[in-house]
């Protein structure tokens, strides 16, 4: 038998004050980086604060005329591949879990935010530190599943950053005014984003127009739903939301014909596509699944694009999973992207989507780090299960699995994670 534990924090060390006053330390040591180099890193506050050779970062200098004091907490990470954390560009939370529901689900407020709140938390132990949903508002919903995801929000608060993109069904005409007024009154009460699906409006273009000024109004990005079937409504929709860009988001587009690439590269918009099955509960009908050679297409047409999860076990994909690395494996086992690449846009690119700074490990970024079981970014796309999540300079979440075989076998028994 044996077991992958998670990384062992010293038991002596407890939590200590920072002489640089940037608030608690932390030094992860032997930790190796997808470059192959193995280091220590010091984490000083929410900030890497110095990376280097294993064992060359030692005690931090005090302020004058105080002691040398060590860091709060030492993490060992031998063992471990230490990456940027990943993020998740496009979720749906307020329909999380309800395959199993009855039709209609539970819409108790208690039940909505045990839900969201569940969701984000299981995102989060798959290492997103930093999370989108798509919230529907209006209609029999109201502004009830956003103040749902709004109080999950704030009972996160130093585990996740969680943002909501309000979603209207309608906005134009008559049958829009509801969902006008609905969405004015979402932003206010803090709704992250404007969104929806102009597909499913009679007016796209005006759909998007009314996004366009409501964003304006309350100075946030758009973040839309389209399955982009047609290229031609596609450019019109673009070209509706340039005023606004780079602050908007499509997806997940994969319904894009050949060529269509082409459109999207000249628009300067992001795209955050789903490689699990290529729909979310915000495009009806089937799942067209992402064919990997529009990937290609767009990675040859350099449109600026992040792959998200989209459903977590409702009714669009009743197997669902927010696992990040699950989704950069679809995208590097399929020969889309390389493994670099496809990690790239679980991270850093899911980021960019999200309006957030950029990370890397090394000194002066953001602590917002993934360490996960693995010698390379291959092999823990494989199989990384055992992950540390660290966010805001703080470990926030730790996953250790354990493999277990029959004592009959006579081999040396492998490590989660390990080749072979």
């Amino acid at each position: 038998m044996t077991a992958d534990s998670a990384p062992a924090e010293d038991p002596h060390q407890g939590p200590a004050p920072n002489p640089l006053g940037h608030g608690p330390v932390l030094l992860l040591t032997g930790a190796k980086l997808a470059d192959g180099r193995v280091v220590d890193v010091r984490i000083s506050g929410d900030r890497i604060q110095a990376v280097g050779t294993v064992g060359s970062l030692g005690p931090l200098p005090a302020l004058p005329g105080a002691p040398t004091t060590t860091t709060g907490a030492r993490i060992d990470l031998s063992g471990y591949l230490l990456l940027p954390a990943p993020a998740e560009p496009h979720a749906h939370y307020d329909a999380a879990f309800s395959a199993t529901l009855p039709t209609p689900p539970p819409e108790t407020r208690t039940e909505l935010v045990r839900r969201i709140t569940e969701a984000a938390l299981t995102s989060l132990g798959y290492g997103a530190t930093a999370q989108r949903t798509h919230v529907r508002i209006g209609d029999v919903h109201g502004l009830g599943r956003l103040e749902a995801v709004l109080t999950a929000r704030q009972a996160l608060r130093g585990l996740a950053d969680l943002q909501a993109v309000a979603m209207p069904r309608l906005l134009t005409g008559l049958a829009g005014a509801d969902g006008r007024a609905q969405l004015r009154d979402a932003l206010k009460l803090g709704a992250t984003a404007a969104g929806g699906c102009p597909d499913l409006d009679p007016d796209p273009v005006g759909y998007a127009q009314v996004l366009l000024e409501a964003a304006r109004e309350a100075d946030c990005p758009v973040d839309l739903h389209t399955a982009a079937t047609d290229p031609v409504s596609l450019a019109r929709l673009t070209a509706t939301l340039a005023p606004l860009r780079p602050r908007v988001t499509l997806g997940p587009c994969s319904a894009l014909p050949p060529g269509g690439a082409t459109v999207l590269a000249t628009s300067g918009v992001r795209l955050v596509c789903l490689p699990q099955n290529g729909s979310c509960t915000g495009i009806e009908g089937p799942p067209p699944g992402l064919r990997p050679s529009l990937v290609r297409e767009l990675t040859e047409s350099r449109v600026p694009f992040a792959a998200g999860s989209g459903s977590l076990r409702d009714l669009a994909n009743p197997a669902g999973r927010p696992d990040p690395l699950e989704a950069a494996y679809l995208l590097a086992g399929s020969g889309a992207l390389s493994p670099d690449a496809a990690y790239e846009a679980v991270s850093n690119q899911a980021r960019a989507a999200l309006g957030l700074p950029l990370v890397r490990v090394d000194a002066g970024f953001p602590a917002e780090l993934l360490a996960v079981r693995g010698d390379s970014l291959p092999g823990a796309l494989a199989g990384g299960h055992s992950r540390l999540v660290v966010h805001s300079g703080r470990i926030v979440s730790r996953t250790s699995a354990v493999r277990e075989f029959a004592d009959t076998v006579a081999l040396a028994l492998p490590r989660q994670g390990s080749p072979g």
